[in-house]
């Protein structure tokens, strides 16, 4: 698997923990970060590219920091 792919995966995964730990569906989630809930299913399966502004939006949403996102 290539770097930016992993990366990626990890990524989603972690997004997918601080979700569900903060019991929030994708949809809500979404719908706090401009996103419709099948795009927060993707990037939590590590298939799309995200640009810092939109981590930025997740880890606000999530009321944890960026870095705590970036955590693998």
């Amino acid at each position: 698997m290539k770097r930016d792919e992993e990366i990626k995966r990890q990524f989603g995964a972690t997004l997918k923990r601080i979700r569900e730990a903060k019991e929030m569906t994708q949809t809500e989630l979404g719908h706090q970060v401009g996103m419709e809930g099948s795009h927060i299913s993707r990037i939590e399966r590590g298939t799309t590219d995200l640009k810092l502004t939109t981590i930025v939006k997740f880890a606000d949403a999530l009321g944890v920091s960026p870095a705590e996102l970036m955590k693998f």
